[in-house]
């Protein structure tokens, strides 16, 4: 269960000094072919659009600026890749359910995110954002079933739960555990993280730094 300790204190702390390494956006790509070389592991963050992806790899890496936060939603229209200690990549996915952005264009650059997540070899594991405040809705289930037919490993993680109640956080992490149970790519640990307070960011490095086999 999620309360359960999933890590050693060794494991955070290498974790620790891993994302204390130098970390650098690489590239923004626009269509499936200006994709990087797949040789380092990758790990993606995907999540509705305002959901707090920029805020997390920044909080992840602790940088203030590496991925560009906006307070509009469907800002992020391309594949950010960033590059952390020339070991793996933290890849930021265009958000999904609402956007200022023509459907025409709304549709073209989901439809790269999912690209991505179909053809990349090196994907170790990909992170859907869920807002802790309203939990699962019916928009995130597509994506997931996008996972599931795609068999790419997803770990689901609650983002703003500082927002909420230490005992409204855990309810919510219940009811993500027991509407994933049953899905086939979903990875069972749910974690709850807050990018402006930093809870659940040590175990959300070292889930990063244990799928992608890497050490500091």
């Amino acid at each position: 269960m999620s309360g359960d300790p999933a890590f050693s204190e060794e494991e955070l702390e290498a974790a620790r000094v891993l994302f204390a390494r130098p970390a650098v956006f690489l590239m923004g790509a626009v269509s499936i072919d200006g994709l990087p070389a797949p040789d380092l592991p990758e790990v993606a963050f995907a999540g509705r659009s305002n959901v707090g992806k920029s805020s997390l790899i920044n909080a992840l890496t602790g940088h203030k600026h590496l991925a560009r936060a906006s307070n509009e939603p469907g800002r992020t229209r391309e594949v950010n890749f960033f590059v952390l200690d020339d070991k793996l990549r933290l890849v930021d996915l265009p958000g999904y359910g609402w956007a200022k952005a023509s459907k025409t264009e709304v549709k073209k650059f989901q439809n790269l995110g999912r690209d991505y997540l179909r053809g990349r070899p090196n994907l170790k594991r990909a992170y859907l954002l869920i807002d802790a405040r309203h939990g699962l809705k019916e928009v995130d289930k597509e994506p997931m079933d996008a996972f599931d037919r795609a068999a790419v490993s997803y770990q689901i993680v609650l983002t703003k739960a500082d927002k909420l109640k230490s005992v409204e956080v855990d309810a919510v992490l219940r009811r993500t555990e027991a509407a994933i149970a049953k899905r086939p790519a979903a990875f069972p640990r749910v974690l709850a993280t807050s990018s402006e307070k930093g809870t659940g960011l040590p175990d959300l490095r070292a889930e990063i730094m244990t799928a992608c086999a890497v050490a500091p």
